[in-house]
């Protein structure tokens, strides 16, 4: 065992959603507003000079904006630094040859009151773990003569006490789709294994199965989202009776709604990392899903039909990644996020990509080889593939098999726990 000095983010409810949640909204909206002023800042300076402002720039430039003024100036900051980023992140393609990567598009995306997440560094929060309570700055446009903050209390996951953190760096509020959340990054030691292995596996994160794992040598497992589909429709219903949306009944649901899905997450990454020390797995490679909203046009949502769009904007696929990453690490296993450019339409076994071959949501034939293969799986292997890769693509001898029998996995809920389908009890 081994000391190291990490950082974690521990997600918390919010106790008083109903009496901060207005508050809360006018942030994360002032949040898209000074997003968009800068995506039209940038966009204006790039098609006049083909330059990018770095964020210091730009936060010079836009310190004396009206909507500057709307947050913090640590949290105003924090949202131009993200959009630099994400410019930055777009030209390194475009440099690449990507003709096909796209800018960061606008905050809306349909939304008349899009929330985007607000940071706040030191200066703009001060925390109380003594009555779990956490104040978050006002920008000086909404501060009101009465208050400049706003006091927020919290109810973290069991297991976790913010009293024992000696560094909480940053507080996030995070709009999950449903309800305001706060997300504390911390730095805080913890003991750490060796690495249980070599091995590389890769993880392909989805709609219908949430995840499927395709190992090196050799085997699969799907993991389905039928749980998780089974609450979503039963909670809809029930919170559907409600006299008022907005009613502590219908706030009650919610809350549970989502405590369940994320006790499903937390152990769905437990399992992984545990299947992974089992098989001898020092690297897991995950599919970066950071861009799946956006459509082909900037500033689109891309459109997954009425299910499909159900199904992506319920699941958080960036906050069960964060779950997987600190509990992997723990093990001594890294996790590595790579493009999926491409993951769904080429054969892992050939390299042969086109889009037709993925002839049912379910299933890839290739018209080259002749590979039969779980769609999920294929992609999951060409995920793997892009850190280790495979000699079968350069004419090797191996057996593919697997790729179209995975092992399934379903959550069994009188355990708690996930078991092989056939183990599973309805």
């Amino acid at each position: 065992m081994a000391e190291q000095v990490v950082t974690r983010t521990y997600t918390a409810s919010i106790r008083n959603q109903q009496r901060v949640s207005d508050d809360l909204d006018a942030l994360g909206f002032s949040a898209s507003k000074l997003w968009n002023v800068g995506r039209w800042t940038c966009s204006r300076v790039w098609d006049e000079i083909g330059y990018i402002p770095e964020h210091n720039e730009l936060t010079a430039y836009l310190k004396s904006h009206k909507r500057y003024g709307d947050l913090h100036s640590q949290s105003s900051q924090r949202v131009l630094q993200e959009l630099a980023e994400a410019f930055n992140g777009w030209y390194g393609k475009r440099r690449n040859g990507d003709t096909n990567a796209n800018p960061p598009g606008y905050r809306k995306h349909r939304d008349e009151h899009p929330r985007s997440t607000v940071t706040f560094k030191t200066k703009g929060f001060k925390l109380d773990t003594k009555y779990n309570r956490v104040r978050l700055s006002k920008g000086s446009n909404l501060k009101e003569y009465w208050s400049d903050f706003i006091l927020c209390e919290y109810q973290m996951r069991p297991g976790v006490d913010l009293s024992t953190v000696e560094n909480v760096q940053q507080v996030r509020i995070v709009w999950d789709g449903e309800e305001w959340e706060l997300h504390f990054v911390c730095k805080v030691e913890i003991e750490v294994t060796e690495s249980p292995g070599e091995k590389t596996v890769g993880i392909d994160l989805g709609i219908n199965n949430f995840a499927a794992l395709s190992y090196e040598d050799g085997y699969s497992e799907l993991y389905p989202l039928n749980c998780l589909k089974q609450d979503d429709y039963y909670f809809s219903k029930r919170i559907a009776r409600c006299d008022d949306s907005d009613s502590k009944q219908a706030t009650r649901l919610n809350q549970t709604k989502s405590a369940r899905r994320t006790y499903h997450f937390h152990t769905l990454s437990k399992h992984i990392v545990e299947r992974c020390v089992d098989e001898g797995v020092g690297t897991i490679v995950v599919g970066d899903l950071s861009g799946i909203r956006e459509g082909e046009k900037s500033g689109e949502s891309k459109n997954w039909g009425k299910h499909g769009n159900l199904d992506l904007h319920s699941w958080a696929f960036d906050r069960f990644t964060s779950m997987l990453d600190y509990k992997a690490e723990m093990e001594g296993i890294t996790v590595e996020q790579v493009s999926e450019r491409d993951t769904s339409k080429s054969c892992s076994c050939c390299g042969r990509k086109r889009a037709a071959n993925r002839v049912e949501r379910g299933l890839y034939v290739c018209d080259k080889c002749d590979a039969v293969a779980n769609a999920d799986v294929n992609g999951a292997e060409n995920i793997r593939q892009k850190v280790s890769p495979s000699l079968a693509c350069d004419g090797g001898d191996r057996s593919n098999g697997w790729l179209a029998q995975p092992s399934t996995f379903l959550f069994n809920k009188e355990t708690g726990a996930f078991a092989p389908q056939e183990q599973a009890t309805s």
